[in-house]
């Protein structure tokens, strides 16, 4: 089996925008170039692609028509998606929540992260770039609140040695396990921590005993972004910094909980949900309420009071009560005079659940994504790889950028927020991001847009559920390792793998997002292109091993003669860590050929280089490879094989010393075919030609030693 192209073969298939059916978007006059965002990204909890009102208009644009009989309303993310964009094919990372959370914040795919795949809840993150991190050395001030979940402790049994404060966040207020999410009065038996990076001596410190226990989670979360927001804009006068907070709702995440009051009247500074120190505790006004008591846990919204049962009412009304808090932060930002000049992100971490939850307390019976069709118009749920567990709803609203009534149909995965956000606050992306940024979407620009990659791996007992509107085949659907890839813009699923040769059934999900029709049998050239996909992007999981990890990864064919050496570009500047330098705005400041990867081209001191072209591997077989650069500060690397990490040099780096591809402290070798392999090398340091980077290899027969010049080739055609 051999690619077809040297090019990665997950790029989805280009789908405009459209203002309405058919009608590619118009640029407004507020799209002009605006200065650096505030970033407000809201991630809540199990909510499907069906919770989402908006996802119901314009049926015909979503390939499939549904009779819905049970809806709910959410008005301020109707109206956020009128003054915005809808992404309505958005996919999570994963099918359930430490996975995709830990995804969205690394920036990579599941086949990519290197500590939290699968059900791996708690464990923490690796030391790497992060939205934190990427914003916070943006210049931004920055503060996670809500869930945090891929931290330690917990049900990783581990120290904390992932949690926000340790990856880029100056200021935390939240739950740390994701099994406190389940607690929707979390002080009443979970801890809630508080980590204030700004203060003279910062502590992590446990704050439980200062929140009342009538704190409900939504409101507490929500009061506690406002005051953090209004307090970084006073001290912004002074700093002029922009600000970064990632709002992480618990809800609607069983148990099914909801709050013992109305949402206060009003919104904003005066109005709405404030925070309010009493009595040595600390918290929102609802929890102060003279009625928080003996209400707690009760209140419906009276928009759904009219639900026959309670699993409904209080699923509606958990999800409504987030979104009268995005309102209030709304209100806020209009009252702070910032709204024109903040985007706001709005999505969830994966399908719909069907769980009761863990909390003894409050018990109040599982959800059922069948009443209100969760699932939107396809099939599945959390813990599926069908369309109905990984798409979500998402909406992105920013003023002063993004035209009003967007809605695109373009795929995109949570990893490109990192490369989204990056691109938003003018600094590189990451090359360790999998991503690419969508602003050319957000902003009306849909054909400008660089192709992304869709991939996801997820591995996990269990059956999809048997619900009357799900397709025959699809009920009881064996799930164990599954996963997708995208290749030419359609989907390629296979589930329940035992072996790496499985065929993936494959569905053009623009039209057809039940799934209903598998397109293997007429396209058969695509099973070899997808199977490759599925070695060639990704790196095994040594925690949980998969039927891939072994499998050679095949070679690529190259029309003509390749010819020596590889394409090298160099770029001017200093770079605050390695760039993915295709998402670069700037030109090279000089090309041409090496015979060796060598970075000591004439040129600027302060540079960026990048080098591109094949390696040849002489044998099938397992390889290491090993990467050094030259001692000076500031010198950094991270090299790409296909579309996978080989080596990371780069976040914690110490320039001079030699790293592997193992990309950890275990043996992690590449399994590869002989043949030809696309490499993709880059390399930022200060020291202009004096600069070093050298690589090496060892492999059957081939004790370590530097790869020979002989090795190395690119494509003379430019393919």
């Amino acid at each position: 089996m051999k690619l077809l192209s040297f090019l990665t073969v997950l790029l989805t298939a280009a789908v405009p925008c459209m203002a309405a059916p058919g009608k590619p978007v118009k640029t407004s006059a507020n799209t002009e170039k605006a200065a650096r965002p505030n970033v407000i990204f809201i991630l809540v909890d199990d909510m499907g692609w069906g919770d989402l009102d908006s996802n119901w208009s314009q049926q015909k644009l979503n390939g499939r028509t549904v009779d819905r009989k049970n809806e709910f309303k959410t008005p301020a993310l109707s109206a956020m998606a009128r003054e915005g964009i809808q992404l309505r094919r958005h996919y999570s990372a994963a099918p359930v929540c430490a996975p995709a959370r830990a995804s969205l914040l690394l920036g990579v795919h599941q086949g990519h992260s290197r500590v939290v795949r699968n059900n791996r809840f708690d464990y923490p993150i690796e030391d790497s770039h992060t939205l934190g991190t990427v914003m916070r050395d943006a210049g931004y001030d920055t503060a996670a609140i809500g869930k945090w979940g891929v931290g330690g402790g917990g049900e990783s049994h581990g120290p904390v040695t992932g949690g926000p404060h340790q990856r880029g966040f100056n200021y935390f207020y939240g739950i740390l396990d994701h099994l406190a999410g389940h607690f929707h009065y979390p002080s009443e038996s979970r801890d809630i921590f508080e980590y204030n990076g700004y203060a003279s001596n910062p502590e992590w410190k446990n704050i439980k005993d200062q929140v009342p226990q009538t704190a409900y989670s939504t409101d507490l979360f929500a009061a506690r972004a406002k005051q953090w927001i209004v307090d970084q804009r006073k001290s912004a006068r002074k700093t002029g910094k922009p600000f970064f907070l990632y709002l992480a709702f618990p809800a609607p995440h069983g148990n099914l909980v909801v709050p013992g009051t109305p949402y206060p009247a009003g919104g904003g500074l005066k109005g709405g949900l404030q925070w309010v120190k009493k009595n040595g505790t600390e918290s929102v006004n609802t929890a102060f309420d003279a009625k928080a008591e003996k209400d707690k846990d009760t209140y419906i919204h009276p928009d759904n009071a009219r639900f026959p049962n309670e699993v409904a009412k209080r699923h509606s009304t958990m999800i409504r009560r987030v979104d009268d808090a995005v309102a209030d932060l709304i209100h806020l930002l209009k009252d702070l005079k910032i709204d024109n000049d903040t985007m706001i992100v709005f999505t969830s971490d994966n399908g719909p659940h069907n769980e009761g939850g863990a909390d003894p307390k409050h018990r109040h019976g599982a959800q059922n994504p069948q009443f209100f069709k969760s699932y939107g118009m396809m099939d599945g749920i959390k813990r599926d790889c069908w369309e109905g567990g990984m798409r979500v709803p998402a909406l992105v609203r920013w003023p002063a950028r993004i035209p009003k009534g967007q809605i695109s149909l373009q795929p995109s995965q949570f990893h490109d927020w990192l490369a989204t956000l990056a691109d938003a606050a003018g600094v590189p992306v990451p090359a360790r991001s999998d991503g690419v940024s969508l602003l050319p979407t957000l902003t009306g620009h849909a054909d400008q847009q660089k192709p992304g990659i869709i991939y996801s791996e997820y591995n996990v007992a269990g059956k999809t559920p048997g619900y009357k509107d799900f397709l025959g085949e699809h009920k009881g659907a064996e799930r164990g390792q599954q996963q997708i890839v995208f290749v030419d813009g359609l989907k390629g699923l296979r589930m329940g793998v035992k072996d790496a040769d499985k065929d993936f059934m494959i569905f053009d999900t623009l039209n057809d997002p039940q799934e209903s029709k598998d397109l293997a049998s007429s396209r058969p050239e695509l099973q070899a292109r997808m199977k490759a996909a599925a070695l060639s992007n990704r790196r095994a999981f040594l925690p949980a091993k998969t039927v891939f990890d072994t499998e050679l990864v095949p070679a690529v064919e190259v029309k003509g003669a390749a010819s020596p050496g590889l394409k090298w570009s160099v770029y001017e500047g200093e770079f605050p860590w390695v760039p993915d330098f295709r998402q670069m705005k700037k030109q090279p400041a000089a090309h041409g050929v090496a015979p060796s990867p060598s970075v000591k081209m004439n040129g600027p001191r302060k540079r960026g280089v990048e080098l591109t072209g094949l390696v040849k591997i002489p044998a099938d077989g397992e390889y290491t490879f090993y990467l050094s650069t030259d001692a000076n500060k500031g010198s950094k690397a991270f090299v790409r094989l296909h579309g996978m990490e080989l080596i990371d040099a780069d976040k914690t780096y110490e320039p001079g010393t030699e790293v592997s591809s193992d990309l950890g402290d275990r043996k992690n070798p590449v399994y590869l075919k002989a043949g030809l392999h696309p490499i993709r090398i880059s390399y930022v340091g200060n020291a202009g030609p004096a600069s070093k980077l050298v690589l090496k290899w060892e492999g059957p027969g081939l004790p370590k030693q530097e790869i020979p010049a002989s090795a190395f080739s690119h494509d003379s055609a430019g393919k």
